[in-house]
C-alpha cells in the first residue's frame, strides 16, 4: 500500500477521509535534509576543532546545502527527462510539472556541483568540506528513499521472484503492489522488488561505515572518495533488480544510473588509492572485495 499524501496515511490510521495535497515524499525529504544538514553541521564542527577546515566553516553549512538543493531537484529533472525522452518528447509539459521520476543522480550531481561553487566562493577548502559532509549525504539518501517507498513514486523493482524468496523473509519484504501510488500504475500481484526499502537499509549500513571511518585519522579526501566508491557500488548492486531504460554504450546495455555508478566506482577507488596508506590498502582491499563478492553472489537476478 502508498500513502501518496499525509492524509493518506492519517486516514489509513484512524478510519477519515480527509484529503489535504501534502505529499508524504516532500514531507520526508524535507524532513531528510533537515537531519543531515545537522549532522553535517556537527561533522564540519569536529573538522574544524582538529584544524581540518576554517574556524566559522560550520556557518556555511545550511546555505551550502540549501544551494545544493535547489540545484539538485533542477538536475533531478534534467536526467529524468534525458531517461525518457521519448515521452518527454510525446507530453513535454506532463514530464516538467509530474510530482514523481525524479533521478536521485541527477540531483546528486547537480547539487554537489554546486555546493563546491558555492564553497570555494566562500574561500573554504573543497576536499575536506566534502569529507566532512560525506556521512550526512548517505544518511539524507537513506532517509530519501523512505519517502520513494511510502509514496511509491515508481522506483521499485522488477516483478518480483517468488520461488527465490527464502522462507524466513516476510512477503512485504520480497514483493509489493504499491497500491494507490503516486505514479497512478497498477502493479500485478505478487508485486514487484520493494528496492527503496532495500537501498534505504544500504544506504544506513553505508552511513555507519562512513560514521566509523570518521573517527580515524585519514589524508583529506579519502572519506568523500569511500562515499563516492561505497555509493556507485549500491546503486550497480540495486540496478539489477530495477526497471530502467538501457543504452548501448560501446557494446554494453547499461542503465544511466549503472553508468553513472561505475564512474562513481572509478572515481571513489581512485581517491582511496591516492589517500590511503599503503600499509593497510591490501588488507582492506581483500575484505572489501569478498563483502562486495557476497553481496554480488546474493542479490536477485
Amino acid at each position: 500500500m502508498s500513502f501518496p499524501y499525509v492524509t493518506d496515511v492519517i486516514n489509513a490510521l484512524f478510519g477519515t477521509h480527509w484529503h489535504v495535497p501534502l505529499p508524504t515524499f516532500g514531507i520526508i525529504v524535507a524532513i531528510a535534509i533537515v537531519v543531515a544538514t545537522c549532522v553535517a553541521t556537527r561533522l564540519v564542527r569536529k573538522h574544524e576543532e582538529v584544524g581540518k577546515l576554517p574556524p566559522q566553516s560550520h556557518t556555511f553549512v545550511t546555505d551550502m546545502v540549501l544551494v545544493s538543493v535547489l540545484a539538485g531537484i533542477v538536475g533531478a529533472r534534467i536526467f529524468d527527462i534525458l531517461d525518457n525522452l521519448d515521452r518527454f518528447l510525446a507530453s513535454p509539459m506532463s514530464m516538467i510539472f509530474t510530482r514523481a521520476g525524479f533521478s536521485i543522480y541527477g540531483g546528486l550531481c547537480f547539487g554537489i556541483v554546486a555546493g563546491v561553487i558555492f564553497v570555494k566562493r566562500r574561500s573554504v577548502p573543497v576536499i575536506p568540506m566534502l569529507d566532512a559532509t560525506a556521512p550526512a549525504l548517505m544518511l539524507g539518501y537513506g532517509i530519501g528513499r523512505l519517502g520513494c517507498q511510502i509514496a511509491g513514486d515508481g522506483d521499485w523493482g522488477i516483478a518480483a521472484n517468488m520461488l527465490l524468496k527464502p522462507s524466513w523473509l516476510p512477503g512485504w519484504l520480497w514483493a509489493q503492489t504499491y497500491d494507490g501510488n503516486i505514479a497512478g500504475v497498477m502493479i500485478s500481484a505478487p508485486g514487484v522488488y520493494p528496492t527503496p526499502i532495500y537501498e534505504m537499509m544500504m544506504a544506513l549500513a553505508i552511513f555507519c561505515v562512513l560514521w566509523r571511518l570518521r573517527l580515524q585519522d585519514h589524508r583529506a579526501g579519502y572519506l568523500f572518495s569511500t562515499y563516492l566508491l561505497l555509493a556507485g557500488f549500491e546503486r550497480l548492486l540495486i540496478e539489477k533488480i530495477r526497471i530502467n531504460t538501457r543504452y548501448d554504450l560501446f557494446g554494453a546495455h547499461l542503465t544511466q544510473a549503472e553508468a553513472i555508478s561505475f564512474l562513481l566506482v572509478v572515481a571513489g577507488l581512485v581517491g582511496v588509492l591516492t589517500t590511503l596508506h599503503r600499509k593497510r590498502f591490501w588488507t582492506r582491499v581483500i575484505v572489501g572485495a569478498g563483502v562486495l563478492s557476497a553481496l554480488s553472489a546474493c542479490a536477485p537476478h
